[in-house]
């Protein structure tokens, strides 16, 4: 019995820890027991790529920590009887609301990859195209944070980042593009990171760094600006 309950407070811990347990209370809520079991397994083979220390050469010792914490998860996974795990997901369902991303990129592959990142941590997100749209969405879906492509047809992701600080100076911006190395657009940058304290990241990117810089970023209720930047 105690080596249960630890085991369930281990594995509540554990799925906090890496932004699955509001995700999978949504899930249990909108399609059950079946399919939240599925979800947290396929969570795990994911995640094990996503922080695979090849990956992420650059932080590769903070990689192998994710694995083995990652790994932890997937053994209490399979020592605990079903029921066990969700009844840890329908525990505490409505503790609080999940902060909402808005992803705006012009490549669909990259679009695709960053949302699921960021759904799997737990966020509650929304994705558009080109700056007109993602202005649009921006304006209907109230997000706490908005990941934006710098270059994108209609209007780049400065000029959107300009447009949502008119509305709500507050809401938080992240950077990214592949041609940080322009000096046009890099001198552009510079000054809104400057400025406004906007981290912006290079692609290729890595991801455990991405998840790392908007998690600390959304999280951090400070007023001072700070400038956060990763380029290549």
């Amino acid at each position: 019995m105690v080596n249960s309950m630890k085991n369930d407070n281990e594995l509540e811990k554990e799925l906090e820890n890496f932004g699955l347990i509001a995700r999978a209370r949504e899930i249990h809520s909108e399609l059950g027991d079946d399919a939240v079991l599925s979800y947290l397994r396929s969570s795990y083979r994911l995640l094990s790529k996503v922080y695979h220390p090849d990956m992420n050469p650059g932080m590769r010792e903070s990689s192998k920590i994710k694995q083995q914490r990652l790994n932890r998860v997937n053994r209490l996974i399979h020592q605990m009887k079903d029921q066990e795990i969700i009844e840890i997901i329908r525990k505490g369902a409505q503790k609080e609301d999940k902060r909402k991303i808005l992803i705006v990129e012009d490549d669909n592959e990259v679009l695709n990859l960053i949302k699921e990142i960021f759904l799997l941590e737990g966020y509650d997100v929304r994705c558009a195209v080109d700056g007109v749209t993602g202005y649009e969405d921006f304006l209907k879906f109230k997000p706490d944070l908005v990941l934006t492509d710098v270059v994108m047809p209609n209007m780049s992701g400065i000029e959107l980042a300009g447009k949502i600080r008119e509305k709500n100076p507050r809401v938080r911006v992240v950077y990214i593009s592949g041609f940080l190395g322009a000096h046009r657009i890099r001198r552009k940058l510079d000054r809104e990171t400057l400025r406004y304290g906007y981290p912006a990241i290079s692609k290729p990117f890595e991801i455990s760094k991405m998840t790392e810089v908007v998690n600390d970023y959304i999280k951090d209720n400070r007023d001072e600006e700070r400038t956060i930047s990763f380029f290549a």
